[in-house]
C-alpha cells in the first residue's frame, strides 16, 4: 500500500476523526492492513479566519507549502488536508509537492454531481469558503447550485465552539438550524464542509440529505494507497 501525507491541525480534532474514520473504514486483520499516514499535525498553520474572514494575520501558505514539501521528503505518495477553508490554499500545495493532491473540493463536488445530478446543495462551512467561492464554481461548473446560510456569524460561533468542544449543544444546534433553514430556502442536499462540522455529521443528517466531504476525502485515501504498490 502507498503511504499518504496528511496536512493536519486544522483543527486537531478535525484530524484525528480523518484518521478514526480512516481505520473504521479499513476492513483489517492486522495492524499492516491499516492505511499508513505520516500526519503533521501543525496546530501552529496561521489562522485561516484570521486571513480570509477578518482581513489580518500572516498568510497559511507557505506554511502550508513547508509541510507538504516535508512530508514529500518524509516518504508520502500523496497528500491530504481534512480542512476544507485551507484548501483555498491548494495552488500552493501543489506547487511545493510533486505528488498527488487528493482535493475534498473536487472529490467532494464529484461525488455531489454523480448524487445529486443538477440538485441545489446548501453549503454548510466556514464563512471563509462562502468568501472565497471555494465550492461555489466547482458546484456551478458540474451543474449544481450552491446556497450558503443566511447568517454567516452563527455558522462561525459554532465552528469556534466545536472546536473547544464537539459536545457543544448549543453549536449543535445552530448547525441543525442553519441545515433546516437552508432545506427550507431549497436545498436538496447538505454538503459537510467543515470538519468542525464533521464532528456532529449524524446530527445534521438527520435533517436532510448529507454528504461529508471528511467520509469523500477517507474514501479517496483508501482508494489511493490501496491502488498502487508501497
Amino acid at each position: 500500500m502507498r503511504t499518504v501525507g496528511v496536512l493536519g491541525g486544522m483543527g486537531p480534532e478535525a484530524t484525528i476523526l480523518f484518521m478514526q474514520r480512516l481505520v473504521a473504514a479499513t476492513p483489517a486483520r492486522d495492524d499492516r492492513d491499516h492505511i499508513p499516514l505520516l500526519v503533521d499535525q501543525n496546530t501552529q498553520v496561521p489562522s485561516r479566519i484570521a486571513a480570509l474572514i477578518e482581513g489580518g494575520g500572516d498568510d497559511p501558505a507557505p506554511v502550508l507549502a513547508a509541510m507538504a514539501a516535508r512530508l514529500e521528503a518524509a516518504g508520502a505518495q500523496a497528500l491530504a488536508m481534512p480542512c476544507n477553508t485551507a484548501h483555498h490554499y491548494a495552488d500552493a500545495i501543489r506547487a511545493a509537492a510533486s505528488v498527488p493532491f487528493l482535493s475534498m473540493v473536487d472529490l467532494s463536488v464529484a461525488a455531489l454531481a454523480d448524487a445529486y445530478s443538477g440538485a441545489v446543495v446548501g453549503v454548510l462551512a466556514s464563512p471563509a469558503v462562502a468568501i472565497t467561492g471555494l465550492y461555489d464554481g466547482p458546484l456551478r461548473r458540474a451543474g449544481l447550485t450552491p446556497l450558503h446560510p443566511e447568517d454567516q456569524p452563527a455558522m462561525l460561533a459554532a465552528i469556534r465552539a466545536l472546536k473547544v468542544s464537539a459536545d457543544d449543544p448549543a453549536a449543535q444546534a445552530a448547525a441543525c438550524d442553519a441545515a433546516r433553514a437552508l432545506v427550507a430556502d431549497g436545498a436538496q442536499a447538505l454538503l459537510i464542509a467543515c470538519s468542525e462540522f464533521s464532528l456532529i455529521r449524524d446530527a445534521i443528517a438527520d435533517v436532510a440529505p448529507a454528504l461529508d466531504s471528511l467520509d469523500v476525502l477517507v474514501a479517496a485515501t483508501a482508494d489511493f494507497s490501496r491502488t498502487g504498490p508501497g
